[in-house]
Parts: structure tokens; sequence; C-alpha cells
């Protein structure tokens, strides 16, 4: 029996190598769910985390101004149609008040182009063009930062599973040993003291266990929140990575960081936007050319069309009473006489009448056209109190602080990749070592059983080199993980992957 055990034992240090699907078999959860490997976790986290999606966002404000900047070059367009109503009565006229008898309807239309040019004009649509620049770098900058989030949880999910195997080992081991225990003091070579801390080890063992499950579940979920979905039953995280010491030296990945970092790019974009800022503030001392031309009409109604036949009626009246007194004076010095001159001037009929009435029905479409207008200025600013003084000032200070920013940016660079690059190399090494480490561990816990088992050393000696054990264990998992979040870790200095 006891040699059996003691087999048993020695072949629980494997189940670390195996992948966690045949763990979970081993372990008796059989469950099975949908698999999520890290590219499609960023996939998902690119097109779904709020985040990045807002940053996306963005970009139609930058898109929307630089169509605006183009459309500068076209005219504006402008229509209006308006009506008014006016009640008889007195109405005051250049201090005289003079009486209409019937209500007024007018009605308007005005449409109107208008073209200006100026030096905004021409510099506009670059500065939007590289603000556009600038928002696709800042899409591609919260891209990258996405995934290294999620890089960096899927890492920790893994990590937290590998030491939920380790756990799970270890309650293996410690069942193995109370059931050695309990086998000496059976045969009388060992101790009911030796027993009782056997089963303190496995109850311990046990706690520790449960605590790594809750552990990866908890780092799931947060997975799955920067994921920006809700996270499926019993999902299995299935990527695998190989601990390898970079063979790109630090001057490459600082190349690659220079070329193709977003952050850096937003803020040279940035830096060209506040050049040409500068342009246009400047661009104020130069004239500015509008044109304009426009199509109008209007309409002019009175409500009692009588008054307008009236007024008529009467004015031919008063031409035929001063066209008489015109012949009788005429009569008198021997000149000859207008005659029916005045009757075919001044006459009124019902068909003047109609026709009048017809001519008043203009309301509210019958328009009258205006003449065509078309009017041209050249203005020359001369002096605004200094204000465009000013605007040149903070446009060259807003510059200035763009290219500190982009000097500032480039040093961070370079010192975040270099930073990173030598933790990536000092954790491919730390790996190495924690292996070493790990495997003097396992074979001077092999050795300790034996020991134990022959009743060459206490159970005492065997607990010291199980905790031994699972601390080296323990750095060893965090060796690897360290390593593989320190590559994530350059990748997001750099702004792009690298493997």
């Amino acid at each position: 029996m006891r040699p059996t055990m003691f087999v048993a034992a020695m072949l629980c240090a494997p189940l670390l190598a195996l992948p966690w699907s045949a763990v979970r078999a081993q372990t008796g959860d059989t469950t099975s769910g949908p698999t999520l490997t890290m590219d499609e976790a960023i996939r998902l986290a690119i097109q779904n985390n709020p985040g990045h999606l807002s940053v996306v966002d963005a970009r139609r404000n930058a898109t929307a101004a630089k169509r605006t900047a183009w459309g500068a070059f076209l005219p504006t367009a402008n229509a209006s149609f308006g009506t008014s109503y006016q009640q008889s009565g007195n109405i005051p006229l250049s201090g005289n008040l003079f009486n209409v008898g019937s209500d007024i309807y007018q009605s308007s239309y005005w449409l109107g182009l208008t073209y200006t040019l100026n030096a905004a004009t021409f510099i506009n649509p670059r500065m939007q063009s590289a603000n556009v620049r600038a928002a696709d770098a800042d899409i591609a900058g919260s891209a990258e930062t996405v995934r290294s989030l999620v890089a960096q949880d899927y890492l920790t999910v893994l990590q937290d599973r590998a030491k939920a195997v380790l756990q799970d080992t270890l309650v293996s081991q410690a069942d193995i040993q109370l059931q050695l225990a309990q086998a000496k003091l059976a045969v009388g070579s060992g101790t009911q003291l030796d027993v009782t801390k056997a089963q303190v080890n496995l109850g311990q063992a046990r706690v520790a266990l449960l605590q790594a499950k809750n552990q990866v579940e908890i780092d799931k979920l947060k997975l799955f929140q920067e994921m920006g979905v809700p996270e499926p039953a019993n999902v299995d995280l299935t990527s695998t990575f190989e601990v390898k010491a970079p063979t790109f030296t630090v001057d490459s990945v600082l190349a690659i960081a220079r070329d193709d970092n977003p952050a850096l790019r937003a803020l040279e974009s940035r830096d060209k936007v506040a050049s040409l800022g500068v342009s246009q503030a400047r661009g104020s001392y130069l004239p500015t050319l509008q044109l304009s031309t426009g199509l109008g009409g209007y309409t002019y109604e009175y409500s009692n069309a009588n008054v307008l036949v009236q007024g008529a009626q009467f004015q031919a009246q008063a031409g035929l009473a001063q066209c008489a007194t015109t012949d009788s004076v005429r009569l008198r010095v021997g000149m000859p006489l207008l005659g029916t001159s005045c009757t075919s001037n001044y006459q009124f009929n019902n068909s003047i009448a109609n026709q009048i009435r017809a001519q008043n029905n203009q309301f509210p479409f019958n328009f009258t056209r205006q003449p065509l207008q078309i009017n041209a200025s050249l203005s020359v600013p001369l002096f605004d109190g200094f204000q465009r003084e000013q605007r040149i000032e903070q446009a060259e200070a807003t510059r200035n602080d763009a290219r500190y920013k982009v000097k500032a940016q480039q040093l961070q660079l370079t010192a975040d990749v270099t930073g990173a690059y030598l933790n990536l190399t000092t954790a491919a090494r730390t790996v190495t070592l924690q292996e070493q480490n790990a495997t003097q561990a396992r074979q001077e816990l092999a050795l300790a059983q034996e020991k134990y088992r022959v009743g060459a050393a206490t159970f005492l000696d065997l607990s010291d080199a199980q905790a031994t054990f699972q601390t080296a264990e323990n750095d060893r998992i965090n060796a690897i993980y360290a390593f593989h979040k320190a590559f994530a870790a350059l990748e997001s200095a750099v702004g792009r992957p690298l493997r």
C-alpha cells in the first residue's frame, strides 16, 4: 500500500504540465463551454469597449470639420419667404397720416448666393486634414491601449488558472500525505500528531484551492468587462504562449516605436495643426473678397379691391375735369382744343375696373420680380485694437506648446520602450532561474517523501519540503506570466504587436 501511495505522490507533479482541459477532466470538471483566444478577446474588445468606441466616434467631428473646410470654397445659399398683414386705418409716413381704406396683404421671397474668400479659406482644409490624421492616430492609440489591457487581463486569468491547477495538485499531495501518515500510524511507525498535521495541511490546501478558483472567476469578469461584452458560461481561455528570450534589440524596437507609435503620431499631427493655426492668424492681415447676388419678388394686395377701383375712377374724373378746364383756357386764347384725346386718356369703364381688380389679385404667390442684384466687396483690415496681434501670439504659444509635447513624448517613448525591453530581458532570465528552482524543489519534495516513508525524516521535514515546493512553483508561475506581461507592456510602449 505504501509504495502505491508514494508512486501516486510522484505522479502529482506532472499535473502542472497538462493542458487546462485535461486538468479539468482529472478534477471532475467536465462542463464544456465556448473557447476564447487572446486574439479573439482583443478583436471583441476593439468592437465593443465603450471607451474605445467613444474615441472612434470623436473622429466624426474631425471629418465633419474637414468637410466644412472644403465646403468654404463653395458659395453659401439662402432662401426666404415672408408674409405680412396690415389693417386699414391711418398710417403715419414721414410725419403725415395717410388713410388706407382696406386691409393689405403682402408676401415676398428671396434666393441669394454669397461667396467669400480669404486666407482662412485656403488654410482651413489643411488644418482639418491634420486633425483627421490626429483623430486616426487617437483611434489607433486607443485600440492599442485596449489591446494591452485585454492582453494583461487575459494573461492574469491564465496565471490565476495555473495557480489553481497548482493548488489542485497540492490538494492531491496533501491527501496522499495524510494517507501515508495514517498508514504509518496503523503499523506503529507514526504518531497521531503527524496525522493531525496532515489533516490540517489538507484542509489548508482545500481552502487555497477554493480561493484560487474564485480568483480565476473574478479576474475573468474583469477581462470581459474590459472587452465590453457579457461573460458566457464556462468560457475556456485557450491561448498558449512560449517563453523565449527576445531576439530583437532595444534599438530596433525604438526605431519601430518612433515610426509607428500612435500617441507620437497624434501629437505630431496636432503640431502641424498648431503651425497652420499661426499661418491662419497671420492671414487676418490679408483682404477678404465677398460676392453676392440673388433673385427676389413681392406681392401687394388690398383685401378690398374697390378701393383701387374708386381711386382710379376718381383720378379719371379729375383728369377729365382738368382737361375741360384746359380746353376752356385754350379756347379763349385761340388754341386748338384737346377734344377726344382727353376722353381717351381719362376714360373709365367696367372693363378697366375689372382689370384693376385682376391686377390686385397677387397675394400670396403672384410675385412681381425684383431686378437682379450683384454686389462685390473687398475689405482690408486696418486696425482692430491689437486683437490680431493677440491672436497671433496665442497661436504661436499653442504651436510652441504642441512642439514641447512632441519632444516630451519622444523622450517618454524612449524611456518607456527601453525600460520595458530591460524588464522583458530580465523576466526571461528570471523564468530560467525559477524553473531551475522549481525542479530542485520538486526533487527535494520527492526525496523528503521517500525519507518519511522509510522513517528517515519527520513529518515536519516533509511539510517543509512541501512548503518549499509550493513556493517554488508559485514563483515559477509568476515568473512565466511576468514575462508574458512584460512582453505585452513592451508592445504597448512601442504601439504595435511584436509577435
